[in-house]
Formats: structure tokens, C-alpha cells, sequence
């Protein structure tokens, strides 16, 4: 693909009845669905909740084919990209590469398969050699930086299983012909979602060996437990190679480079499409295959709903006494909050202003304890409507963070009550930033 190619990819996914036309550029994301009822088009921007958001279920296991294959399930007009890629990278000409459809009985889906044809190529290739090709390639910019970013997560892990200096790294396996066409395809793909929202749920383990150039290896593969160290793993009871090494570098730089999160995402989406790729191997008890959901923006819309404003002026009712009052409305239920304000009365006096809101269905309650708490004589009182944003608390370190939903993205903010006891504001202060970051972090707001 010519690096001066500026015309947007279009992708078309199916779902039932109903067709989504997607075009990714580099500024922005857009998409319109097409029904009867529908019309939806958004700015990435730096909104988490206005992107797509894709969720990598692995099932079978994850590697560079069973990927490429879940992707072009999804949306196969990437193989147009993916092709170009290879045959920009100077592979032999007799190398064919094809997505086939596939089932194994259980579940259908696609098969990426890479043909060399009657040439002979050597599997064992040095990291800087692989390098050197890429940068001399006529790959689109975008698409050559994600593979050489996924090589370089696997030669970094390679020199640490080995004990020797990245540059001096051989890839055996993941130098083969085929492996390296995974990689291409993966950066094709990345490339062509590279403003979404990426999860990925936990990992299946794996047990036993795997025949290497270096011998039997354990599995999980060495190479693979330095790519993946801090990724959630389990036991499914299934045997063999579940994530190849080539699956755990794509996994690596997806965190390192586009945010990849094992948490659960907070926003409610809607279901667009899904693809699934399948490996070579069959398992026992379940389908080898690694599954792609894409989910649309999430709903920002804002809830709306209805309150009571109460109002009313107190002029003769100490502000110690007065102070005792609202603490007590403010405890009612049904009581949303209660501000108080200096204003200037008759005869010059210094009067105080009392708003409360209350849900509608509490008003009465509220002004029988006004009236009782109070020395007004009299509450005005009106019905508004007003909207709200999606709100959440989450408790880190025994400190409560409040999240709020904007149409620009998540914001946080610590409760101070929690951070009272640190006795400066220097202190205080380290902490919030601390507290509000990692929310922030863990909860999907990575800026661009």
C-alpha cells in the first residue's frame, strides 16, 4: 500500500438486516448504519465512549493467522490492504495468501492460510534483517510502524529468554514466510482500527511442550511468558500451545500502543458484528478459534428527569442554629442538595437564601421539616426538569473516586472527606492526582 495513499478504506460489516458502513481515516471515525430508524456519525477525538470498541475473545487461543482470519471474517475487504502489504515487502512470487471458509462442525468462520508454493525459504531470519526489509519497504507508514513494533516486542522478549542482546536476536519460528505474513496482516488490521477501543479477556494456558529449533520447550512458550507477564490467564484443562509467540507480541504492542485493557469496560454499546478465526489445531472439549466483537460508540446521551426546587429567606434564626437546620435536610431522603447564600433584606438586614432540590415525590416531606427545622414562615416551590450525566463511585486504597460520563470522556474526582485525614494540602493533593490517574487508567481513558 503506497504510503501516499490519503483515500479512506470503506468497511462493510453485516448483522442480521442490517448493514454498517465504516471509514476510517487518520483524524476521525465515522460511521452511519443503515435501518429504518438509525443514522449515527462521530468524531473520535479524545471521547472513549465515541469510539468503536473491539473485544478479542479468545477461546481457542490466540496467533498471528487465527487473527488475520477473525478480522477478515469480520471484514474481508482488508485483504485488498493485506495483500499490497506483502507484495510491497518483496515476499516470492509464488507466495499466495487466501482466507477460506471454514467449520469444524461446531462453529463456521475463516481460515487464514499463507501458500509458499514450490519455493524453499529459510525459517531462521535475524531480527535486524527483518527490520532492515521493513524500513526499505514501500509499506504505508502507519502499517510498517505496527509491524516493526510487534517484532520488536517479540526480539526484546527473545533476548530476555535467551540472555543475549536484542540485535543479536534470530527468529526461528516467527521467521518463517508465513509468520512473517501474520505479522503483515495484523498491522494491516491494526492499522484500519487504529482509533478504537481495544479489551481482550483472559488467556487460556496451555500445557505441555512444543517442539522448537532450540529443543522442547514448556508451554506457555518462554518468549510468550515475557510478552504477556501482567496479562490474566486461566486453565480451561485443554493441552497444547493455546497463544503462539506471534499472538503475544500482537497482544503486547495492542497494550503498549493502543491501550489494550483486561478490565471490563464500563460503557454500554451496542453490538455491531463479529468474526472468528480459527487455528489449525482442534481441540478436545471446545472450538480453537479467537473471536472479534465490534461494538459501536457508546450511548452519551444524557438521562434526563424531574425535581422539586424549594426556595425560601431566613432572617431571624441564628447561622449556628440555622447551620444545624440544613445539615438535617441535607440527611432527608429524598433530599438532593441544599445550598445557602448571603442576600440583603428589608431594612438593610442581612438575610440567608435556602435552596433545596428534591425529587418530587419527597417535597411535601421536605417542606413539613423546613417548616419545623426553620423559622421561615413560607417555601416557594416549582417542578424543573433538568439532565444528568451517567455517574459512578469506585473505592481504591479505601478512597472513594467519583466518575462522571461527558461527552468528551470520563472524568474523576477523589472525595476529599477521604483524603481529610492527610494533614497538608501537598500530601492531599499527590494523593487525588494519585487516585483520579488510576481510575482514569483502569476505567478506558487513554488520550490519544
Amino acid at each position: 500500500m503506497n504510503s501516499g495513499n490519503d483515500k479512506a478504506p470503506k468497511f462493510i460489516f453485516k448483522s442480521g438486516r442490517q448493514s454498517f458502513v465504516f471509514s476510517s481515516k487518520d483524524d476521525d471515525l465515522s460511521y452511519s448504519q443503515k435501518s429504518t430508524m438509525e443514522s449515527i456519525s462521530f468524531k473520535s477525538g479524545q471521547s472513549q465512549g465515541n469510539r468503536l470498541s473491539i473485544h478479542l475473545d479468545a477461546v481457542g487461543g490466540i496467533s498471528g493467522d487465527m487473527f488475520a482470519s477473525a478480522f477478515l471474517d469480520l471484514n474481508p475487504e482488508l485483504m485488498t490492504a493485506i495483500k499490497e502489504s506483502v507484495d510491497e515487502i518483496g515476499m516470492d512470487d509464488e507466495l499466495r495468501v487466501e482466507n477460506k471458509a471454514f467449520s469444524d462442525g461446531v462453529l463456521k468462520g475463516q481460515r487464514f492460510l499463507v501458500d509458499e508454493g514450490a519455493s524453499e525459504s529459510s525459517n531462521h531470519t535475524p531480527w535486524k534483517v527483518i527490520r532492515e526489509r521493513l524500513i526499505q519497504s514501500g509499506i504505508k507508514q502507519e502499517i510498517r510502524e505496527n509491524a516493526l513494533g510487534i517484532f520488536k516486542c517479540l526480539a526484546e522478549a527473545e533476548a530476555l529468554v535467551h540472555g543475549i542482546d536484542v540485535e543479536e536476536v534470530v527468529f526461528h519460528e516467527v521467521g518463517a514466510v508465513d509468520s512473517m505474513v501474520d505479522v503483515l496482516a495484523a498491522s494491516v488490521i491494526l492499522d484500519a482500527y487504529h482509533k478504537a477501543n481495544w479489551f481482550f479477556g483472559s488467556l487460556p494456558l496451555g500445557r505441555g511442550e512444543v517442539q522448537t529449533a532450540h529443543g522442547k520447550l514448556p508451554l506457555p512458550a518462554p518468549a510468550v511468558v515475557e510478552l504477556l507477564k501482567g496479562f490474566d490467564f486461566h486453565d480451561d484443562g485443554e493441552t497444547g500451545e493455546r497463544v503462539t509467540p506471534t499472538g503475544g507480541a500482537i497482544l503486547r504492542f495492542l497494550s503498549e500502543s493502543h491501550g489494550l485493557s483486561q478490565k471490563p469496560e464500563t460503557i454500554k454499546r451496542k453490538l455491531l458484528s463479529s468474526g472468528q478465526g480459527f487455528g489449525s489445531r482442534k481441540l478436545k472439549t471446545k472450538s480453537n478459534l479467537l473471536r472479534v466483537l465490534v461494538f459501536g460508540p457508546g450511548n452519551t446521551s444524557l438521562e434526563k428527569d424531574r425535581i422539586t426546587v424549594l426556595r425560601f429567606e431566613v432572617d431571624d434564626q441564628t447561622s449556628e442554629d440555622l447551620a444545624v437546620a440544613l445539615e438535617h435536610l441535607r440527611d432527608s431522603e429524598g433530599v438532593l442538595d441544599v445550598t445557602q447564600w448571603p442576600v440583603y433584606g428589608k431594612k438593610g438586614r442581612i438575610v440567608f437564601s435556602v435552596q433545596i432540590l428534591a425529587r418530587p415525590e419527597a417535597s411535601e416531606t421536605v417542606m413539613e421539616m423546613v417548616f419545623n427545622d426553620t423559622t421561615t414562615i413560607g417555601v416557594r416551590f416549582r417542578e424543573e426538569s433538568r439532565k444528568i450525566l451517567e455517574r459512578s463511585e469506585i473505592t481504591i486504597d479505601d478512597s472513594r473516586v467519583k466518575l462522571a460520563r461527558r461527552p468528551s470522556g470520563l472524568t474523576a474526582k477523589a472525595e476529599m472527606e477521604d483524603l481529610s485525614p492527610l494533614n497538608s494540602f501537598s500530601k492531599r493533593e499527590e494523593n487525588r492526582k494519585y487516585l483520579e490517574t488510576q481510575v482514569l487508567r483502569d476505567y478506558g481513558t487513554k488520550r490519544d
